[in-house]
């Protein structure tokens, strides 16, 4: 279902303004099937209070790597205001597209490479979306192995396997 790789710190660093609240998002996508039903599940953690928001939500007919985007998009646009976060993913494909290919993409017109060529970016308005909210905030990206005990991680997952199943 999710993505998973060794873990890495990528993105711009959260230290920057101390006036900024410090959040942590932790994000997860689910898809059954590839395309098929899916779901996208987060939670907010605010460290310095101590309080917690969960949300979830899905699509009738999406990918997993589409969910894996929301869960980021939907965690990002909760956020009252400006603030440096730690986005906690399983999916290399979230934490590698906005750290290194974004920039990229967006000098090229929303297109990228394939081979000799030039091709749209696959799930351009999500990755504009992402690009919008990314601009508002500090941000930074933890990748975690998926599926590996990670207690708010498998939570997440919980939450979107939860709203994918809500559409079949």
């Amino acid at each position: 279902m999710s993505e998973s790789g060794p873990p890495a710190v990528l993105s711009t660093p959260v230290g920057g303004s101390p006036s900024r609240p410090f959040v942590q998002l932790y994000s997860d996508g689910a898809c059954s099937g590839n395309p098929g039903p899916g779901g996208w599940g987060y939670i907010l953690r605010h460290p310095a209070s101590g309080k917690e928001r969960e949300a979830s939500g899905g699509s009738p007919d999406t990918t997993n790597n589409q969910m894996e985007l929301m869960a980021v998009i939907e965690g990002l646009r909760a956020l009252k205001s400006s603030s440096r976060v730690e986005v906690i993913t399983d999916s290399m494909y979230v934490a590698q597209g906005a750290s290194e290919w974004l920039p990229g993409w967006k000098r090229n017109g929303w297109r990228r490479r394939d081979g000799s060529q030039w091709k749209p970016v696959k799930n351009v308005e999500l990755w504009q979306a992402m690009d919008e909210l990314l601009s508002r905030h500090e941000v930074r990206f933890t990748v975690v192995k998926g599926h590996a005990g990670h207690p708010e991680n498998e939570r997440c997952d919980e939450l979107a396997v939860a709203a994918s199943q809500a559409f079949r």
